[in-house]
């Protein structure tokens, strides 16, 4: 078998020095890289409830795979905060046409006979719709926690966005985005101490 050289990984580990959150004053800062371990987490339990709770047959595995991979562009364009992606429009044309040059640059780094593999797990809109929606509500969730453990760190900064990330999470109206916040969100504001109490 001859030796392939491929820069693709080297790229995709670089993603814990490209910042989130980037035009707020942050207590505690947040990079691609765990941000994206968050959201395929949340998204697998968000495909295992649709499953077992509202007759969904989803891969809550391929699900999370594509989780991980899903701000994986951002390793070029870096994170461009929501105010300034959707400022308009033409913004956000701009920055669609960015992205899918983006995913194709990753694509093209990759050993031919592995190309198709990623293919759907680079390229957002190869994804089953399904998976599309729960990765989408999974990255709003991780974004609300985030905005909340900035809010009890003290940091008002955040307060616009918490609200405004809760009024969009709400309006998803997906029945296991409404079971994870019950179940599952109350209890990550507690401290270590309040935690080991709810046992």
């Amino acid at each position: 078998m001859q030796t392939i050289s491929s820069s693709f990984y080297a790229y995709l580990s670089r993603l814990r020095w490209i910042k989130r959150w980037g035009l707020k004053r942050n207590a505690h800062e947040e990079n691609v890289m765990e941000h994206s371990w968050e959201v395929a987490v949340i998204a697998h339990t968000l495909a295992l409830i649709k499953n077992r709770y509202f007759d969904g047959q989803v891969d809550a595995n391929a699900v999370a795979t594509a989780a991980l991979y899903h701000d994986v562009t951002e390793v070029i364009t870096g994170d461009l905060p929501t105010p300034i992606k959707y400022h308009s429009p033409a913004i956000l044309g701009a920055y669609k046409q960015i992205e899918q040059q983006a995913e194709t640059e990753l694509l093209n780094l990759l050993p031919d006979a592995l190309r198709d593999d990623f293919r759907s797990l680079i390229q957002h809109d190869k994804l089953p719709e399904p998976y599309q929606q729960i990765i989408k509500a999974a990255d709003k969730i991780s974004a609300y926690l985030k905005c909340q453990a900035e809010l009890k760190a003290g940091n008002a900064e955040f307060e616009m966005a918490a609200q405004q990330l809760a009024k969009n999470i709400h309006e998803l109206q997906q029945p296991e985005v409404v079971f994870f916040m019950q179940a599952f969100v109350p209890s990550c504001g507690l401290t270590l101490d309040g935690l080991m109490q709810t046992r």
